[in-house]
């Protein structure tokens, strides 16, 4: 018999079915990622082809108020990788992030496995690590070669695979200071993340930091595709700063400072240059100091600014506090007589100065010139029928100096001294406050008192900022200061007069810090210093204060040295020298001329 085959149209339909089917399956996929899952999907794909990256803004520089660069911005770059180009898959090789931690090394000067290990993290999908910060220019220069010679071998043998593809580098800046340690104290440091850490860098770093920005873009391979579209947001430059310091009077004190304690091996000192017209610091130098070019080399305990952070007892350039008050209130003038014996009782202690005596007769010019202790304690309680009523009036003139008060610098860490009220005087300190010990204040304290007297007795708040630069290009000045009236002119002017007699007559204790051709006012200070460490007396504060010219002041210089531990230690004898030396340079930079008028001298002592 014949064999008879089955119809075919059953299966042909069947097939078509089958391919119905599958296509349908096809289409609905398609519509389902085209159209209704488009932007998901899209979006997925976007986050793994697309990189971002932070825009760092251009921080600000600061200038003198000469515009000469203090701190700057210098171009650098931020080294980074994308982890997953170095995997197997991308590689081919299983030490991939070994092999480029090792060439990578020696250029970042970083430990090998924690490159590798920066380059292999736990997480499989992160797409940005950094390697390193601010680096320079050569270093990515020096990465980039190595990139290409790479690139070049693996095009040339497909077996060698380029290990630092997955390398790229973000432009950035480092921050630097041409004139090395120069006002490092005010300036400050920028720290490894980029803020300020100390100083002006630290009190505004809002202004000078700026705004970053943001850029993504496509890449392929660890390279940006440049047809593909990037979205970027400009950084915004941070604002410059020009301070009132000037670069050249700055350098003047800083050097004399530094020469004289390295000479007296003592344990650090300041200077402190002011216009008394005013109050903006020309200078503020501190010893020893750091390079905020390199902290790795700086002491800690060297970073601040000591003349607005140390407290310590001034000693006797606080008596024209006292002065001013027995002047003010009228309870004696320059010519008082003043009976000073050798020595004192008061309270439960024996006053002395700083050296033995027969009984002097002074005036109270004198008691200002010979720097009495005695004479001092003597003029001051005449402010009061009772000693608890004189302790509350000089407490108000100190007060007034601004003495237990911010200077209004408003500089990170600064102190405002130590003055206690005076109902909480002990009985000894209702005696030592009048000549300078008891109480604490810090060096920038202590020039402003000598600015004020300068300055006709009105207290200018100091300042340190003229101005900030937005990136503009507008010029924004600061503030005005605070002004106050502490003491009348016809006080100050005759204290001025006063401090004349200290450097000027043969019988004051600031001849040293006479300066040929001009009249100057001045007044040593020598006290028992605190020692930090221990809390307890040891060595000496030495100091000298005043103004030139005396008669027309423009410029106020202090100068303070702790525990000088050879040769002298009289604040005439070792701080009267660096007086004379950074006016000198100071009035010669401001063009300053003599007055040519004769001086005061008025009578230190008389007969009886």
């Amino acid at each position: 018999g014949t064999i008879r085959l089955g119809s075919t149209r059953p299966r042909l339909r069947m097939v078509a079915v089958a391919l119905t089917l599958v296509l349908l399956a096809f289409v609905v996929r398609l519509l389902q990622v085209q159209g209704v899952d488009a932007s998901t999907y899209a979006a997925k794909a976007e986050k793994n082809r697309y990189v971002g990256y932070t825009l760092a803004a251009e921080r600000g520089g600061i200038t003198d108020r000469n515009g000469v660069a203090l701190a700057a911005s210098v171009d650098a770059y931020d080294i980074t990788a994308d982890p997953t180009l170095f995997t197997r898959e991308q590689l081919k090789v299983d030490d991939g992030p070994e092999q480029a931690a090792a060439l990578l090394a020696p250029i970042l000067g970083q430990e090998q496995e924690a490159i590798a290990g920066k380059l292999r993290p736990e997480n499989r999908s992160l797409r940005y690590t950094l390697l390193a910060r601010r680096q320079t220019p050569q270093v990515w220069k020096q990465i980039k070669d190595l990139k290409s010679a790479l690139a070049a071998k693996s095009e040339a043998d497909r077996t060698t695979p380029n290990v630092l593809a997955g390398v790229l580098s973000v432009a950035s800046s480092k921050r630097v200071y041409p004139n090395g340690e120069l006002a490092a104290g005010i300036l400050g440091w920028v720290n490894a993340d980029g803020k300020g850490g100390g100083g002006i860098e630290q009190q505004l770093n809002k202004e000078l930091s700026g705004k970053n920005g943001e850029i993504r873009y496509a890449q392929s391979g660890g390279r940006q595709v440049p047809t593909a579209h990037a979205r970027e947001t400009p950084a915004v430059p941070g604002s410059d700063v020009e301070l009132t310091i000037d670069r050249d009077i700055q350098w003047a004190a800083q050097n004399a400072i530094t020469e004289q304690v390295a000479k007296s091996r003592a344990d650090r000192g300041y200077v402190i240059v002011q216009d008394t017209r005013t109050g903006q610091i020309l200078a503020m130098a501190n010893s020893p100091g750091f390079d905020p070019n390199d902290l790795s080399e700086a002491s800690s305990a060297n970073m601040g600014n000591a003349a607005l952070q140390d407290a310590y007892e001034p000693g006797s350039t606080a008596k024209v506090m006292s002065m001013a008050a027995v002047l003010e209130e009228g309870v004696a003038t320059p010519g008082t007589h003043v009976v000073v014996p050798n020595r004192l009782h008061r309270g439960d202690r024996l006053f002395k100065d700083d050296i033995d005596h027969e009984t002097w007769y002074l005036t109270l010019n004198g008691v200002l010139a010979k720097s009495s202790n005695i004479g001092t304690i003597l003029a001051t309680g005449q402010l009061g029928k009772t000693q608890p009523k004189a302790n509350k009036v000089l407490y108000d003139y100190l007060r007034r100096f601004g003495l237990g008060s911010y200077t209004g610098l408003g500089f990170p860490g600064e102190t405002p001294g130590i003055l206690a009220a005076p109902d909480k005087w002990s009985t000894s300190q209702q005696y030592t406050i009048p000549f300078g010990q008891g109480l604490s204040l810090n060096a920038m304290q202590a020039a402003s008192i000598y600015s004020t007297i300068a300055n006709g007795g009105v207290r200018v708040q100091p300042s340190v900022v003229r101005g900030t630069k937005g990136p503009d290009g507008r010029f924004t000045p600061a503030a005005e200061p605070r002004k106050t009236r502490v003491i009348s002119a016809r006080t100050a002017k005759t204290l001025a007069r006063m401090l004349e007699s200290v450097v000027d007559d043969r019988e004051g204790t600031g001849t040293k810090a006479r300066i040929p051709g001009y009249r100057v006012a001045g007044k040593t200070g020598t006290a028992n210093r605190v020692d930090p460490a221990t809390g307890k007396y040891r060595g000496y504060t030495s100091s000298f204060a005043g103004f030139a010219p005396a008669d027309k002041p423009r410029v106020t210089v202090y100068c303070a040295i702790q525990n000088a531990t050879q040769g002298n230690y009289f604040g005439g004898q070792i701080c009267g020298p660096i007086y004379k030396q950074v006016m000198e340079f100071a009035l010669k930079t401001l063009q300053v001329p003599p007055t040519g008028a004769k001086p005061a001298n008025l009578p230190v002592t008389y007969k009886p």
